[in-house]
């Protein structure tokens, strides 16, 4: 580099730094976005996150669970393009997704988020890039011919849950008059 005195390898490092900062960035974001989350599911019964106080279909339970099969879908889509996604979502329930069923419980649908957080979360830190883009599965609400980046994944993460966790806010003070925030 003209008018530096780095060395090609410090110069590396702190790419590498810069790197690893923007990937701890967008973790922190969206482990905030899920802490509000399952915050808002905290001291629940089985029942009451199963509950739908509104005039939506929505209930605590079933955005949790919504939200985890977004998330699996998308770290999928993020390591191996539509393809990989759609065998993540192969057997989904797209209706029952959104309800808590007979015989689930709220400890069990929190698990699994856990579990996919920690997945998309190790996916986040290892991916050789976050420019590596795949075009976007065929359907109405994307652009024909259109990819995302794995960054971009992430922030459609990070605002996906950001939004249900809102939803997932207003049940809960019709619930009990708990909120997340404030």
């Amino acid at each position: 580099m003209e008018g530096t005195d780095m060395t090609s390898t410090e110069v590396r490092t702190t790419e590498e730094t810069t790197m690893d900062r923007e990937r701890a960035d967008l973790l922190q974001i969206l482990a905030t976005r899920r802490h509000f989350l399952r915050h808002t599911a905290q001291g629940l019964t089985d029942e009451q996150a199963g509950l739908r106080p509104t005039a939506s279909e929505l209930c605590i339970g079933g955005l949790v669970k919504h939200v985890t099969l977004v998330e699996a879908g998308w770290a999928a889509f993020m390591s191996g393009g539509a393809e990989r996604m759609a065998a993540a979502n192969e057997h989904t329930d797209w209706l029952g997704q959104f309800r808590m069923q007979p015989g689930e419980t709220l400890a069990a649908v929190l698990e699994r988020y856990a579990e996919v957080a920690a997945r998309t979360d190790e996916l986040v830190r290892t991916l050789p890039s976050l420019d590596a883009a795949h075009p976007l599965p065929e359907a109405p609400w994307f652009e024909p011919g259109a990819s995302w980046s794995a960054r971009q994944v992430v922030l459609h993460i990070v605002g996906e849950t950001a939004q249900h966790a809102g939803h997932a806010d207003i049940l809960r003070e019709t619930i009990d008059g708990q909120k997340s925030m404030g």
